[in-house]
Formats: structure tokens, C-alpha cells, sequence
């Protein structure tokens, strides 16, 4: 198959299309480089240094494609904080051209990275997909408003998608730069340059973390379910820890600082959904894969 991964030098995107050339399908990339990294390209993809704001430059890649991959985003909460307006273009603007684009190629199917950011604070747990969202950050709302875009797109236009919503994704080539990079990154940085861990508020909050290979499974069985086509699923672990949990596991050593705004203060996934609907469940816990990294 002719398969279309956007964000495909990142972190999730690369891990997904390195799975897609291992499968033996032909793998087209849009990645603008501005988070990705050439190292991570895999040498087999067809790779395009194109922005996907930039409607006319991604439209033609999509002809003949028979599913995309839109996992091209500008990432994390306090960056969206600090400069929303760039979180927007992103993430609403670049989420629009590509449906666009698929839509305007008829391709088959379009596989959309969601986020579960978009839950906020809810009042009961675990998470399930029919709650009403509480988005708390400009990230959290224009990962959401791609949500809505996507449904209009299916049902407007009959382009058949899946809208996955995934839970604190770590493992390999995971962001470790920047001060706003994920936790586990961060911890593990910090850990092997002999620093204490940097512990945000009291380490109280909870995150359902997701083994960043177990969401390239999620991908590749969503583009195959029929089933699933209309629906936003959760993908989680359906187990969470708290960061002083997940700090202990690495390091006693560690250090808190300030809290942040516009942070959740759990998650916790259901993921009866995505059991059902793509036969998936987590094959990797985090404590095991920190027990190897370590």
C-alpha cells in the first residue's frame, strides 16, 4: 500500500513509519524539520520538507495515497501557553489542508493523532470518549477543534476516518530537549547526566502513560478496521502513576519546582473501545520499560 505519514521525522511518526517499511508498504513523509529530525527518517520513506500550513505544497503528495497518517503537530502544553498563535496555525490551520487534501485526493482513509489533553479534569474515572471535554490549554482545544474537523469530514464528506486519542506517549526517541519536554524524557535525561529529577507542584498528579511502539500498533490496526471508521478511541495503558511514582522508579534524587498552569491533574484511560472496535490492547507497561532503560 501507498501510505502517507505526516510528522514522520518525529517522534511518534518515525517509530510508525519504520514499522510501515518493515510491513513492506511504500511510505511517503511531510515533515517541515521544525521538531523533527533527519536522523530519524527511515532511508526507504519518500521524504518531503514540506509545511503542512502550506495547502498547495502538501495537496499533490496525496494522489494515489490509500491512507494517511496525520500525526504532524506542534506539541505540548506550555509552549501552546506561551505562543498560542503557533499552536493554532499547527494544529487547527495544518490539521485543516490535510483533511483537505485527503479529501480532495478521495483517499480511503485518514488516521488522526488525537489527544487526551482535550478530557481536562473530569470528575469520575477512568476516561471514557463520551464524556464532555474540559480542555484546560490552547494545545488541549486546537487538538480538539482537529477532532471536529475530522468528524465534519466524515460525515459531511464521507472521508472515512479514525480519531485516536492518545495517553502520555514515551519510549524511544522521545523529546528530551527544551524544558517542556515529556517527563519520562526529562527524568531519564536527568538521570543519566547525574542531576536530580525536576518534580513539577507536589508529584501527586497521574498519567496514564502509552508505550510509543504500542500507538504504532493502534495506527496500523485502525487503518485496517473497518469498524472503527467514525469513532475516536482512546489509546491508553488503562493504568496510571503518579510523577513521585514514576520519579522513584528512576531516581530517588529529586528536586520540585513550581506547578504550571493549564495542566490536568489525572488521566487514566478506558480503553474498552479500542479493544472492541481494533482488537488492541498495551503489550508494554511502564515500569518494565524503565526496569530495561535504567
Amino acid at each position: 500500500m501507498k501510505l502517507l505519514v505526516t510528522g514522520g521525522a518525529g517522534f511518534i511518526g518515525s517509530n510508525l513509519v519504520d514499522e510501515l517499511v518493515r510491513l513492506g508498504h511504500r511510505i511517503l513523509v511531510i515533515d517541515n524539520l521544525s521538531l523533527g529530525k533527519k536522523e530519524y527518517l527511515n532511508p526507504k520513506a519518500r521524504f518531503y520538507k514540506k509545511d503542512i500550513r502550506d495547502y498547495k505544497a502538501i495537496k499533490p503528495i496525496f494522489k494515489g495515497v490509500d491512507c494517511v497518517f496525520h500525526l504532524a503537530a506542534q506539541p505540548r502544553i506550555q509552549p501552546s501557553i506561551i505562543n498560542p498563535a503557533d499552536s493554532f496555525d499547527n494544529n487547527v490551520l495544518g490539521t485543516f489542508n490535510v483533511l483537505l487534501a485527503a479529501k480532495e485526493n478521495k483517499v480511503p482513509k485518514l488516521v488522526y493523532s488525537a489527544s487526551s489533553s482535550a478530557y481536562g479534569d473530569q470528575k469520575t474515572l477512568p476516561l471514557k470518549e463520551e464524556m464532555i471535554v474540559n480542555v484546560k490549554n490552547p494545545y488541549a482545544l486546537f487538538k480538539y477543534m482537529g477532532e471536529e474537523m475530522c468528524h465534519l469530514f466524515h460525515v459531511l464528506y464521507g472521508l472515512p476516518i479514525v480519531c485516536l486519542r492518545y495517553f502520555n506517549v514515551y519510549g524511544e526517541r522521545q523529546s528530551i530537549e527544551g524544558a517542556y519536554s515529556t517527563v519520562i524524557g526529562i527524568f531519564l535525561k536527568q538521570n543519566k547526566q547525574r542531576k536530580p529529577l525536576t518534580i513539577v507542584g507536589d508529584g501527586n498528579q497521574r498519567r496514564d502513560f502509552t508505550y510509543v511502539k504500542d500507538v504504532v500498533r493502534a495506527n496500523i490496526m485502525a487503518m485496517k478496521s473497518k469498524k472503527a471508521v467514525g469513532h475516536l478511541i482512546n489509546i491508553g495503558s488503562g493504568q496510571n502513576y503518579s510523577v513521585n511514582q514514576v520519579a522513584k522508579l528512576i531516581d530517588p534524587n529529586h528536586v520540585y519546582i513550581p506547578l504550571r498552569l493549564g495542566e490536568t491533574q489525572v488521566t487514566l484511560a478506558d480503553i474498552s473501545k479500542a479493544k472492541k472496535l481494533l482488537g488492541w490492547e498495551p503489550w508494554v507497561m511502564l515500569e518494565d520499560w524503565l526496569k530495561k532503560m535504567i
